[in-house]
């Protein structure tokens, strides 16, 4: 199971991930130890060698740390708790791992042994920093600094040298002639392909096709670095494109864009709140009918975007009081009747007074207003139910009588006795 690098972070859709901990304890007595598991991939998502976080245990928790790199086996002395060194992770990610200015994962460290530092750089931000090296486990990275990107290339490259030396070596015995004919025919054909790819690529189709792939490249970036963004500047983005549809009078027919925009920006639950403030004012009754399809998007069969909806319906009420607050009754009744509001959902709402969109007392004043309308809500729910308990009633009491004189079978309603008659048994009619 993976959980976010940054569990401080809630969101599930939160791109960077890491493998739980995986703790087992080994051994008895003094020689009790607690091998972790997956300390690899963990230190993988974490960009950093599986060493620091184990021996950050061992500094946090007093034990000594072995390390056998050949079998993956990273090991604390003492029995500890996978919980217990979850939690210790997350200390390690904070100090060591999160980017001090964005608190974004990608991060590479850089030790300087001679002046005994260790900087950090953010890929994400570009902040760069000094980590504080009073931790006992600076000492630990100072004298074992991680492997930069360079040394790993240059080791490639040593090897690359090594084995073309090596190939060299055993083609030696061989013709030259032939090698030299062997590697010319390969460039002739080489070149004849470039010479047709060249010819393919300037044709009018081919541009467009370039271009077209370009744009939907430019897309899926644009789409992932929206969704990066904090969900206030997310809002913002969705009420400057709807407040655009209204301004350049496209907003009638573009429900579907706009629909799609806030499920683009992941806002899509807020999104009658956004709408409620742009396309409603004093003349909201009328307006329900004008934009009943938009609000229709987002509000069937949701009730959280029908919650976000009497929210913005408060926050109208606050602009427009003298107008509105007399007549919430009914407006609420003709949100109901577009089917922009669930009758269970309006009867929640009207049984706890929040302040999260308005004042207390205006909201207190707004419940009143509205309590005609959920008096009949409830009316009308207890006579529905009260019908089907009279139908349910009526079914039992109908019983098939037979009478041996008739040739088919007669339903007959018996009408339940009071029980002073079921005292008195007339044994003739038995």
């Amino acid at each position: 199971m993976s959980v976010n690098v940054n569990r401080s972070v809630s969101d599930q859709f939160y791109r960077y991930k890491m493998p739980r901990l995986i703790a087992k304890v080994e051994g008895k007595g003094n020689g009790i130890k607690t091998v972790i598991v997956n300390m690899v991939d963990v230190a993988k998502a974490l960009n950093r060698p599986p060493t620091y976080p184990t021996k950050f245990f061992g500094c946090e928790l007093g034990a000594q740390t072995q390390f056998d790199a050949k079998n993956d086996r990273y090991i604390v002395n003492g029995s500890h708790e996978a919980n217990k060194l979850q939690d210790m992770l997350d200390g390690f990610i904070r100090k060591f791992v999160l980017c001090s200015e964005c608190d974004n994962p990608e991060t590479d460290l850089h030790v300087n042994p001679k002046k005994q530092t260790i900087g950090s750089s953010c890929k994400a931000c570009g902040n760069q920093g000094m980590l504080d090296t009073r931790h006992k486990l600076c000492t630990f990275i100072l004298k074992n600094p991680p492997e930069t990107e360079s040394s790993c290339v240059k080791e490639k490259k040593e090897k690359e040298k090594k084995n073309r030396k090596k190939d060299k070596e055993n083609g030696s015995g061989s013709g030259e002639a032939g090698n030299h004919n062997d590697i010319d025919a390969p460039d002739a054909v080489d070149g004849e392909e470039d010479d047709d790819d060249w010819a393919e690529e300037t044709t009018e189709e081919a541009q467009r096709r370039r271009m077209e792939e370009i744009s939907d490249h430019a897309k899926n970036l644009t789409l992932s670095e929206d969704l990066e963004k904090t969900l206030e500047e997310r809002v913002n983005m969705f009420y400057n494109f709807v407040k655009q549809k209204k301004e350049s009078g496209a907003i009638g027919s573009a429900d579907k864009e706009i629909l799609a925009e806030a499920e683009r920006l992941d806002v899509r639950a807020m999104g009658p709140l956004i709408l409620s403030e742009l396309l409603f004012d004093e003349n909201i009754r009328e307006q329900i009918k004008k934009y009943k399809r938009h609000f229709l998007r987002f509000c069937h069969n949701d009730k959280k975007a029908q919650k976000y909806l009497l929210g913005g319906f408060e926050c109208l009420v606050k602009l427009h009081q003298s107008q509105l607050l007399p007549r919430v009754a009914i407006i609420l009744k003709d949100l109901y009747d577009a089917d922009l509001l669930e009758e269970d959902v309006i009867l929640t709402w009207a049984e706890k007074v929040s302040k999260k969109y308005v004042s207390k007392e205006l909201a207190k004043e707004i419940h009143a207003k509205a309590a005609p309308f959920v008096k009949w809500l409830k009316e009308a729910e207890e006579e529905s139910e009260g019908s089907e308990a009279e139908e349910e009633e009526d079914d039992e009491n109908v019983e098939v009588v037979y009478s041996s004189s008739a040739r088919e079978l007669k339903v007959e309603t018996v009408q339940p006795e009071k029980a002073e008659e079921d005292d008195d048994l007339d044994i003739d009619a038995i």
